[in-house]
Parts: structure tokens; sequence; C-alpha cells
């Protein structure tokens, strides 16, 4: 029993520093794209970079943002519970739902209290004010991660890798359609991975004393390939976005052809990257938030 409680604080302790990571990576993200002459250009080469290619993408960009609505959110949450109620865990169709009710809740407050300073960077959506967090990319996060913690151990690495894709989709989407910025889209994924932490507490703080953790239940070598993959997108976008950034000087719609190709791609790299690593982390610690109950 004392190896078993030495365990759970551990992990406890680990949800905390996430939390506060991703508390602290938001806070970043929002002071740089928002607050920065640099950030913002960033933001808006991608944003003007995404005309490139645009009429092969829009159908099917059309098709998943028009997929997400209240309904659909609806639907989807109702869904989620559903599952964790016929696996008999009550506890954690709650946590689940207040999930992804908690997460779009708060990205919506956000964006509505947030100010975005104008620094003449983007007069064409000068007008439409402050767009960070993306609802559309919270919807989508929110969903796939809630669904990770609610299916059973055989399933979710298959829903780890859907759900991480979908999100990813989701969140280019928003970029490639121009309802978003890519700052937009990973402030989402991180106001998503904060409240997976602290769904995380709540169901540790209320496991049962029938859990049992099984190493057999431990996602490592998926979380593995999911974490890489993401560190390896961010690297590259970080490479994409260095470089452009020697031509901060250059109003956005003043470029050429190649530098806004590579502001648009390395930008959706680091939206892609960035729920990829999200999603490892989820997968990683799961099987310690959501064991198996002895019979």
């Amino acid at each position: 029993m004392r190896v078993r409680e030495t365990a759970r604080g551990w992990t406890a302790v680990w949800l905390v520093v996430l939390a506060l990571a991703q508390a602290a990576a938001l806070l970043l993200v929002w002071r740089f794209a928002v607050h920065t002459r640099l950030g913002q250009w960033l933001d808006t080469v991608a944003l003007t970079g995404n005309q490139i290619g645009q009429d092969r993408i829009d159908g099917p960009v059309n098709r998943i943002l028009n997929a997400m609505s209240v309904v659909s959110l609806l639907a989807a949450t109702a869904a989620i519970g559903f599952i964790a109620l016929i696996r008999g865990r009550k506890t954690l169709a709650v946590t689940a739902t207040l999930l992804v009710v908690g997460a779009n809740a708060s990205t919506q407050l956000l964006k509505h209290q947030l100010v975005r300073p104008d620094f003449g960077i983007d007069p064409e959506r000068a007008g439409a004010g402050n767009s960070l967090p993306s609802g559309h990319t919270a919807v989508a996060a929110s969903v796939a991660i809630a669904l990770i913690l609610v299916l059973p151990a055989k399933l979710r690495v298959v829903g780890a890798y859907l759900g991480a894709g979908y999100a990813a989709a989701a969140g280019v989407a928003t970029l490639s359609a121009g309802w978003h910025r890519p700052s937009d889209a990973v402030a989402a994924y991180l106001v998503v991975g904060g409240w997976a932490a602290v769904g995380g507490l709540v169901l540790l703080f209320f496991q049962r004393d029938r859990a049992e953790i099984s190493p057999q239940d431990a996602h490592r070598p998926a979380a593995t390939l999911l974490g890489l993959a993401g560190v390896a997108a961010l690297g590259a976008s970080a490479l994409a976005l260095a470089w452009l950034s020697g031509r901060s000087g250059t109003p956005a719609d003043e470029l050429t052809r190649r530098p806004l190709f590579i502001g648009y791609a390395g930008s959706a790299a680091g939206i892609a990257g960035t729920i990829a690593v999200e999603t490892a982390l989820v997968l990683a610690v799961v099987h310690r938030l959501v064991p198996r109950l002895k019979s």
C-alpha cells in the first residue's frame, strides 16, 4: 500500500508540474504572438501564406471546420460520458465531461478578455481584435484528449493517433481557412493540456482502493513515437520561423512565394507538433489515472 501511495504521490507531482508548465507556455505564447511586433508579423506571414494552393484544400478544410458546431460538441461530449458510464466509471464520466466543458468555456473567456494591441502589422484584420485561443481547435483537442481518457486500454493507442490527427487537422484548417492565426491554435492546445492535467489530478484523488496499475496498460512505445514526432515537428517549425524572422523588416504582403510558404508550412508544423506532444503526455500517464479495477 505504501508503494502504491508513493506512486500516486509522484504522479500527482508530475501532473502539477505539467499544469504549471502549460500555464507558463500559454503565457509565453500570448506575450510573444500578441504583444510583440515580431510575433504578430510571423502570424501574419503564415496567414498570408495560406493562400498558396488554397483552391486545392478549400473543400476538405471547410468540411472539417463546418463539422465543429455546438451541436456536434454536445454530441461528442455525451458520447464520451456514455463510454465512461458503460465501463462503470462514473467519476471518469464526470471528469471527462468537465474537461471538455472547462477547456472550451475558458477558451471563450480568454478570447473575449485578452486585448490585442495594433502595431500596424496586419491592418486587414485589425478590426477583428483578439482571436487567441482558437475555439474550433479547442473543441477538437478537448474531445480528442477526453476520448483517450475514457477508452479501454486496448483502444487507447488507436484513439490517441486518431485524436491527435483530428485535432492537428482542425488547428491547421483554421489557419488554412484564414479563421485563426497559428498562435491561436497552439494556445488552444495548451488550454486543453492544462485542463487535462487538472482532470488527471481529480481522477487520482478519487481513485478507488480496488485500482490496479498494470504495466501492460502502459503505452510507452506509442507515447514515445508521438512525442518524438511532435518534438521533430516543433524543431522544424522553430528553424523555419527563425529563418523567416530575418526578413521581419518586410511587410507580409510584399514577401515572395518562398518565405510565405515557409511561414505557412513552419507554422502548420508547429501546430501539429504541439498537439502531438500534448497527446503523448496524456497517453504516457493515462494508465495511472484510469487503472484497472481488481475483481
